[in-house]
């Protein structure tokens, strides 16, 4: 089991309520503390990898590990200034996983739950979680529990590594850059019957690849936080070997050339987002030295240092659906699309038991460092035009944007998206159980809300 090492080790996990506000005096240069910590999460038996629908039997083999990592900061002349951030080789945390987790968090080490960011790769290689993407499979009754257990397993090692992350709080000097690179490529192609998944290189992109760096007090780079915008899906349907695609390769890049220091990689907002070229490991390794090669060029040059408050603020708000009623779903249980099927025969359980999906509660978060460094994580699979639309509206913050962030519900499309149709925009609610596309005001309640939680952190 991935948890062994946390029940092996050297941590003992006695209440530590007060933990932040017990360290010790440092001096006035001191201004941030870090600690960092990871966990092997790689499934111990076959399991059903997600992303791709077309698999029909259990993971053979590991490509690669998997992990999750956290990183925990406090700020030593602040009251009540922290955050921890959860990253994850996974297709997506569904809340029913990253609420318990917060949770728990929240009552042993006395944070908030803006204080806690989780997110995920979204790698096509990794496991299916229970919750997400619920209408993916139909997993027979002997995987089911095998999703349940890894799952299970999953949740705790969730709580323990961020335990871990603030157990190894130290003075730490923080600094941000940016590179870019450049393998990303717009994949909605517009063709005679609407939208499809394909090569669009004059579609909209976003190069940006932020970067943070957490340097100890003995001057050795302690984490490296990294994000890029671009679908882990380098590895296609056809594989069925464990691995976190090009962003584990990435990771695994740094920490080898970087000894000591540990690597986590943020999913920005890249729904609509494909690497290019794909199809193979030895693509997604080459995407992987690409990104952990301009990391490390970014690493190696002038970064800007980082200090002031560091102030957290996190928002639910009511997203809707375009109409949609029993006849519809019963006027789809005879369509030749299995997928079609399944999804209105769930949709129609639903009605009948009374508890049909009118409302989504979405999760908008920010996360300032002095004004400068400012992470806004959004839920579900955000396509580029959002991260483009909040960078352009607030140029001087240091935004970046991060979608698949403490809850992945389904794609999150712009009104833009909405109106051109596609995948991204409809066809993909099928596979994550929502009941019909966003409605049109999605995108304005999302920006509205990004402004709150913006405001709140300046």
């Amino acid at each position: 089991m991935f948890l062994t090492m946390f029940k092996s080790g050297n941590y003992a996990f006695a209440p530590i309520v007060l933990l932040w506000c017990t360290m010790p005096a440092l001096s006035a240069a001191s201004e941030y503390r870090a600690g960092i910590a990871v966990v092997d999460i790689t499934p111990t038996e076959p399991i059903r990898l997600s992303g791709y629908g077309s698999r029909t039997k259990p993971s053979e083999g590991v490509l690669a590990p998997i992990h999750a990592k956290a990183l925990a900061i406090t700020r030593t002349r602040g009251r009540n200034e922290h955050v921890v951030i959860i990253t994850t080789d996974l297709i997506g945390l569904p809340r029913a996983i990253t609420d318990v987790v917060a949770a728990r968090i929240q009552q042993k080490y006395g944070l908030e739950r803006a204080d806690i960011l989780f997110n995920s790769s979204h790698t096509h290689t990794g496991p299916s979680i229970r919750s997400n993407l619920s209408l993916l499979f139909e997993l027979p009754d002997a995987e089911k529990r095998t999703v349940d257990a890894y799952s299970d397993r999953l949740q705790e090692a969730l709580f323990e590594v961020a335990g871990r992350a603030i157990l190894d709080l130290a003075p730490a000097t923080l600094t941000s850059g940016h590179g870019a690179v450049n393998f990303a490529v717009n994949r909605r192609v517009r063709g005679p019957n609407g939208f499809s998944i394909g090569v669009n290189p004059q579609g909209p992109t976003d190069s940006d690849v932020p970067v943070l760096r957490v340097t100890g007090a003995d001057g050795k780079i302690k984490a490296v936080l990294f994000g890029y915008a671009c679908h882990n899906t380098t590895l296609t349907g056809g594989n069925n070997l464990i691995s976190g695609d090009y962003a584990g390769f990435a990771q695994e890049a740094l920490e080898r050339t970087n000894p000591g220091a540990i690597a986590l990689f943020l999913m920005l907002s890249g729904a609509d987002q494909n690497p290019n070229p794909r199809g193979t490991g030895e693509l997604a390794k080459q995407h992987g030295a690409t990104l952990a090669t301009e990391v490390g060029r970014v690493l190696q040059g002038k970064m800007s240092p980082l200090a002031g408050a560091l102030k957290a603020a996190f928002r639910i708000v009511e997203l809707e659906f375009e109409a949609n009623d029993k006849p519809t779903f019963e006027s789809r249980l005879n369509d030749a699309n299995p997928y079609r099927v399944r999804h209105a025969k769930a949709m129609l359980a639903r009605i009948e038991s009374g508890q049909p999906i009118r409302r989504y509660p979405y999760p908008v978060q920010a996360i300032s460092f002095g004004g400068k460094f400012t992470l806004v994580a959004l839920g579900g699979e955000v396509v580029v035009d959002y991260s483009l639309a909040i960078k352009r509206t607030y140029p001087t913050a240091g935004v970046v944007v991060a979608g698949y962030s403490n809850d992945v519900m389904a794609y999150i499309p712009s009104l833009r998206v909405l109106k051109e149709g596609g995948y991204e925009a409809f066809d993909s609610m099928y596979y994550y159980g929502l009941p019909a596309s966003w409605a049109a005001d999605t995108e304005e309640k999302i920006l509205n809300t990004v402004a709150t939680v913006i405001k709140a952190t300046r």
